[in-house]
C-alpha cells in the first residue's frame, strides 16, 4: 500500500509551472505588401546586419523558402541571370529550383557585394555573420517580432508566417497549382490544395463579400 506523504506528485507541479501557452501552436497570419515593405524597412539601410536581414527576409517572402533552407544557401545555388535558386536539401532531403523575380535579386545583390567587402568567399553561408559563421534559425525567429515591434506590425511576424505570405499572394496572382506546389517544395498537390484553403479562401471571401444585406434602421 503506498503512503500518502501529502505532496504533491511531481508531474503535477511541472504542470502548474508550465505557461499555459507553452508548445501551442499558432495559425500564420499572412501580411499585407504594405506590412512587409514596413518590416522590410525596419532593417538597417547602411548597417552590414541590416543589409543582410533585409536581404534574408526579401528571399524568404518573395521565394517562399522554410527559414532552414534560405539560411542554408550558397552563393554557387544562386543563378541572377537565369533567375533560380537551388534548393539542396529541402523537406525530405529533396532538391529542387525556386524561381525568384529581379526586384528580389536586386536586394539580395546588395548583400552579396557588401559580403564580398567584407571578405567572405564562396564557401560561407550567403547569410552568414560578419565573420562568416552560419546564422541559427532562432536567431532569425528572434529578429523577426523584433523588427516587428519597430516597424508597428501587431500581427505575428515568423519565417513561416513570409511562406504562407508568398503562397497567399501567387494564389491570389492566378498561378496554377502545381506552380506554387513546385515553389514550395510539397510532396503533393493534396498538401498544397490544404495549404492553400487555409490561408487564402479566396473564394469563401469572394462569395461572401457578394451576399447582401441591409442593417434595420434605428
Amino acid at each position: 500500500m503506498m503512503r500518502k506523504t501529502g505532496k504533491p506528485p511531481q508531474k503535477a507541479l511541472r504542470s502548474a509551472r508550465r505557461p499555459a501557452n507553452k508548445g501551442r501552436k499558432y495559425p500564420a497570419e499572412v501580411l499585407t505588401e504594405a506590412e512587409v515593405a514596413a518590416l522590410l524597412r525596419a532593417c538597417s539601410p547602411k548597417a552590414p546586419t541590416g543589409i543582410r536581414n533585409r536581404a534574408l527576409i526579401t528571399v524568404m517572402y518573395r521565394a517562399g523558402l522554410r527559414v532552414s533552407e534560405a539560411l542554408a544557401l550558397h552563393p554557387k545555388d544562386i543563378d541572377a541571370n537565369a533567375g533560380t535558386m537551388t534548393v539542396l536539401h529541402g523537406k525530405g532531403d529533396k532538391r529542387r529550383i525556386v524561381g525568384l523575380d529581379p526586384g528580389a535579386f536586386a536586394v539580395l545583390a546588395r548583400w552579396l557585394d557588401r559580403r564580398a567587402a567584407l571578405g567572405l568567399n564562396g564557401r560561407y553561408a550567403i547569410f552568414c555573420t560578419l565573420r562568416g559563421a552560419s546564422l541559427k534559425t532562432a536567431y532569425v525567429r528572434a529578429l523577426l517580432p523584433r523588427l516587428a515591434a519597430k516597424a508597428g506590425i501587431e500581427k505575428r511576424v515568423h519565417p513561416h508566417g513570409l511562406r504562407h505570405t508568398h503562397a497567399a499572394e501567387l494564389a491570389r496572382e492566378g498561378t496554377p497549382l502545381n506552380l506554387i506546389q513546385a515553389q514550395l517544395g510539397h510532396s503533393s498537390l493534396a498538401t498544397t490544395d490544404k495549404y492553400l484553403r487555409h490561408i487564402a479562401p479566396e473564394e469563401l471571401v469572394k462569395a461572401m463579400k457578394a451576399r447582401v444585406w441591409k442593417p434595420p434602421e434605428d
